[in-house]
């Protein structure tokens, strides 16, 4: 039987990373309540390919 409730998963991506022009992407699987946060979440996570902590936005 499928879960009944309010949270969506969403995917998060690199901000930084995505501008820099290299190779290659950093995205964390993550997820949500759409009722209390209707808005894009922003969170600071690693990325390795980078090697330092950057922003990352919802993207889906």
């Amino acid at each position: 039987m499928a879960k009944k409730g309010n949270r969506v998963q969403v995917i998060m991506e690199c901000t930084e990373h995505k501008n820099s022009g290299m190779p290659g992407t950093s995205r964390y699987i993550t997820t949500k309540n759409k009722k209390t946060t209707t808005e894009r979440l922003e969170l600071k996570k690693y990325n390795p390919i980078l090697k330092r902590v950057t922003a990352h936005k919802e993207i889906k």
